[in-house]
């Protein structure tokens, strides 16, 4: 804790003197434009992948970068996904992955979770994906992890598409779903293109996403 304690000191003596009118101007307000979903891994931070500031993000972290559908009974995700696209009016969702994530080797590795039940069933939301990775054949474990990884961006990108708020926001044209996957020891992205169903690096296809399809992209 006293690492924390010391960071903060810094922060508030050289980090906040520097920014000082961003956090009199975030006082009142916020307007971010992206909903930025990803894993509660320490090795993940979205702030500084994405080079943002505060106040520029609004971001919902929990073990798997997990969207449970839309339900009679919504928990904080789905509470915090709705604020975030009715009230804040985000017009971008990004659900972000990445390498080596503790809950998708568990799921790929049909790791026990009898120690730790309220894991086992968050993780349950990621059924889809686990049975989608079980279909397939894969040369080495690492491999099943990764393709896990992947494949549960997809099945969490459907699983949002069923909340009402971002249904209405896709509908009315104003907002568009992003699926990456980032990679902690290369710090590359890839990210899943809405036309082939396939990941392809973010630094090359920086106009790729996950949904809507543009027609200009089908027609390509």
């Amino acid at each position: 804790m006293k690492d924390i304690i010391e960071g903060f000191l810094k922060f508030h003596s050289d980090a906040y003197p520097k920014r000082a009118d961003l956090f009199k101007n975030l006082a009142t307000k916020q307007n971010p434009r992206t909903l930025f979903i990803s894993c509660s891994d320490s090795r993940l931070v979205p702030e500084l992948v994405t080079q943002h500031e505060p106040g520029g993000l609004f971001v919902i972290r929990n073990a798997g970068n997990i969207v449970p559908s839309y339900g009679p009974e919504p928990g904080g995700v789905s509470a915090s996904v709705e604020y975030a696209v009715t009230a804040l009016k985000v017009t971008d969702v990004v659900i972000c992955g990445h390498s080596d994530c503790g809950a998708m080797t568990a799921i790929a590795n049909c790791t026990c979770m009898d120690h730790m039940p309220a894991v086992g069933s968050w993780l349950r939301y990621a059924d889809s994906a686990r049975v989608v990775n079980e279909a397939r054949e894969h040369d080495s474990d690492s491999e099943r992890v990764a393709s896990m990884v992947r494949e549960n961006v997809i099945a969490q990108i459907e699983n949002i598409k069923t909340h009402p708020s971002i249904r209405l926001a896709l509908r009315e044209n104003r907002l568009a779903l992003h699926g990456w996957v980032y990679d902690i020891e290369s710090g590359d992205i890839d990210a899943l293109d809405g036309v082939t169903n396939e990941f392809v690096s973010l630094a090359t296809h920086t106009e790729v996403r996950a949904y809507p399809i543009s027609p200009l992209a089908v027609a390509v």
